[in-house]
């Protein structure tokens, strides 16, 4: 036997591991009714927001040719930036292929081995990644006692604080007040993943941070345009200083192809839409209220849920899959989540409430999740 056939042999094993224990990944086509995709807001499917990103291509083109240092910077990726600094509410703004690509370019260039940084246990991979990929010293901590006491850790080097504003798996709303006042109380600096706040919170859609008024206490924010957004990509914004630095030292930036066209336009064309879309916003989250409340009466754990994400936790993966399977059944897309993405024991249904859901719709949904689970 060769050793490539060892590898692929190796593999097989592993493989067939996971899926005995009930975690084995598999890709699906979408099928049925959406709750399950980030796409809140039905922005990645509208007809009108297409249009106008094609006509932004076809003035344009379909890419950039080079890495923005080498020739790929061009006019309509400056505009681009101070449209999405403007609509965060920040005096600059850094685009990224994707949020993965911002948090990884991030952290390695801001954090030094001589610095510290404290990470909420339920942050994203992509945050996770980055700070491996940095020479900081890490530390992580589960609720705010935890994040106190490590603050009170004397150190020699710096001390960031990085929380997503959304919890992408629990749909828990962050503290962000009691966290920026811990922070600055012990001379920390904070950075805030909006990735699912940003569309959904704030001052048309600007994020949790500027609902707040608190972009003086948070060194920069991380927004992502794939997810309520409906396109794609990934913007840093925060002060000018550290976006110039983020061009010089983020290697994810400064090593990749410039962001295409597409995503540009794209993103001008939503950051319009969403002045115009209130309305839709207020009462997307209505509905995340209304299923929430239905839920947590019929006796869910919905892991302390205050946002358009909706988890059904389960416990056994194979139980969250057998529950997604005959939802699915019942016309409605719906994924279970297993570890290692979530902890052991908390394997779930990760509902997401989109604005394109009728009340019809999510009332069969609540019945449906109700009696699969409760019989």
């Amino acid at each position: 036997m060769t050793a490539q056939d060892r590898l692929l042999a190796d593999l097989t094993d592993r493989l067939k591991r996971r899926n005995s224990d009930g975690l084995l990944r598999m890709l699906a086509l979408p099928a049925g009714i959406d709750v399950t995709s980030n796409d809140y807001l039905g922005y990645a499917q509208d007809s009108e927001l297409a249009l106008e990103t094609a006509d932004f291509v076809r003035r344009h083109g379909v890419g950039a040719g080079a890495a923005r240092l080498l020739r790929g910077h061009l006019d309509w990726h400056a505009q681009g930036e101070a449209d999405l600094a403007a609509f965060s509410q920040r005096e600059a703004a850094l685009l990224f292929s994707s949020g993965w690509s911002a948090n990884t370019g991030l952290w390695p260039a801001l954090a030094t081995a001589d610095d510290c940084v404290l990470s909420h246990s339920a942050n994203h991979a992509s945050i996770i990644d980055g700070l491996r990929l940095s020479k900081a010293h890490r530390a992580v901590f589960h609720d705010e006692d935890a994040l106190l006491a490590l603050l009170q850790v004397p150190r020699s080097g710096r001390v960031f604080v990085v929380v997503e504003s959304v919890q992408s798996m629990s749909g828990q709303c962050t503290d962000l007040v009691a966290i920026c006042r811990m922070a600055s109380a012990h001379n920390a600096v904070v950075v805030v993943d909006e990735a699912h706040a940003t569309g959904l919170y704030g001052p048309d859609g600007a994020g949790r941070v500027a609902e707040l008024g608190l972009q003086d206490q948070v060194l920069c924010t991380l927004h992502t345009g794939g997810k309520a957004l409906g396109v794609g990509g990934a913007w840093i914004a925060g002060p000018q200083v550290l976006i110039s630095h983020l061009v010089n030292h983020a290697r994810s930036f400064v090593y990749s192809t410039a962001v295409l066209p597409a995503l540009v336009g794209g993103l001008q064309a939503v950051v319009r839409r969403l002045q115009k879309d209130a309305a839709a916003v207020a009462d997307l989250h209505a509905k995340a209220e209304w299923l929430r409340t239905t839920l947590t009466i019929a006796g869910f754990d919905l892991d302390g849920s205050a946002s358009c994400i909706v988890p059904v936790v389960l416990g056994a993966p194979e139980r969250a899959l057998a529950v997604a399977a005959l939802l699915r059944a019942d016309g409605f897309d719906v994924r279970a989540v297993r570890p290692p993405t979530v902890p052991q024991g908390t394997s779930r249904l990760r509902l997401v409430v989109r604005a394109p859901l009728t009340h019809d719709q999510l009332h069969r949904l609540a019945e449906r999740v109700i009696l699969h689970v409760k019989g």
